[in-house]
């Protein structure tokens, strides 16, 4: 199955199923000397493991990471690291009822149609828990780029129709939305409880801002940066849509309000999002994505099985009534591999034309 991997000069190749023994990450072009422990990454883990509220998955996983090589003495050695957590609470009864069934919504039916076999439990490669090989590998990131004075920080801002509209970023990871308004916390929660309680779940809206990136990074035309972090972002099980800076703001705005005036002390407005021309322009780089409702309700919903008889279909299991408090963490690693990706390149190139 190629797809596996992402980046060009700092890459990461995720592995392993939902159901399988293990999950987990190689990370190649780390560069040395970078403090890397265990507790560091499992730190950034537990940020995305399941069973942590009422609004999560009750599947009991507590995502034990070990590192296996790369690191010596608690320090990057500039080898592949790898890293790997074993799956320790499956339960794959739950999905013997749809072994045969195209469920909707899930990828059942593009899996087998390309490949002419699939992992019925939970979704196997085609699962949420693919992440944790992506949060490992933006644990390393993350450990480098805060080096250059970089850092991410993702947020909750929406959750069905309740809004964030304060911006306090000490409060996110105090509350089980993750969400950066006090206020909202109350009407996010009761909305995703009230779906959980008719088996139902619900989609949200997800920000992240970027600070400290110097200006130059991205490259031109096909891997500008913000195209870049698009793709990243988008292969998140469940991202339906990417809008940088005031996004899908722009249709409603004229081109005397949408530019982002400059003057000797720096830019007046950021509604580019902190790129321009796909280029860092040394502003915060700011995107919001949307995550769909979970497909996996106890709602029954029309489907097919494998033979292509109409089935009415419920799915059974352990399920996230709303994933976007999961997701802030993935969406912070897949920044960071992005960002630190193509420093990294910017750097390389550098150093060949001034040799």
């Amino acid at each position: 199955m190629a797809g596996n991997t992402f980046g060009n000069i700092f890459t990461i190749t995720t592995f392993g199923e939902s159901h399988g023994k293990a999950v987990g990450v190689v990370i190649d072009g780390c560069p040395p000397n970078i403090e890397l422990s265990t507790e560091y990454v499992q730190k950034e883990l537990d940020r995305r493991r399941p069973g942590q509220s009422e609004v999560s998955t009750p599947r009991d996983e507590s995502d034990t990471v070990d590192i296996y090589s790369g690191v010596f003495e608690g320090r990057t050695t500039g080898t592949p690291v790898m890293m790997m957590v074993f799956n320790k609470n499956q339960m794959s009864k739950d999905y013997d009822a749809v072994k045969n069934l195209f469920r909707p919504g899930h990828a059942d039916f593009t899996y087998f149609s390309k490949y002419g076999i699939r992992d019925h439990r939970g979704g196997g490669r085609s699962s949420a828990r693919e992440t944790i090989g992506r949060v490992c590998g933006g644990a390393v990131a993350k450990a480098v780029l805060s080096q250059l004075g970089i850092y991410i920080t993702g947020y909750v801002i929406q959750v069905g129709p309740h809004k964030a509209v304060k911006k306090d970023f000490d409060y996110i990871e105090k509350n089980i939305i993750r969400t950066c308004d006090p206020d909202a916390v109350q009407a996010m929660t009761d909305y995703i409880l009230d779906a959980k309680q008719d088996g139902d779940s619900v989609g949200a809206i997800v920000e992240v801002t970027v600070k400290g990136v110097p200006v130059g990074v991205g490259e031109p035309v096909f891997d500008r940066l913000n195209a870049n972090l698009a793709k990243a972002i988008m292969s998140i099980p469940a991202v339906k849509g990417i809008e940088f800076g005031s996004g899908f703001q722009a249709a409603l705005m004229r081109g005397s309000e949408h530019n982002d005036e400059v003057t000797k002390y720096g830019f007046l407005s950021n509604n580019a999002g902190g790129t321009l021309g796909g280029i860092a322009s040394g502003q915060d780089i700011v995107f919001r994505f949307v995550v769909k409702p979970a497909s996996s309700i106890t709602v029954p919903k029309q489907g097919i099985d494998l033979y292509g008889n109409e089935k009415t279909i419920i799915t059974e299991g352990r399920h996230d009534p709303c994933v976007a408090p999961r997701v802030v963490p993935v969406a912070e690693a897949m920044s960071a591999v992005t960002v630190l990706d193509l420093i990294m390149s910017d750097r390389a190139v550098a150093k060949f034309f001034t040799k």
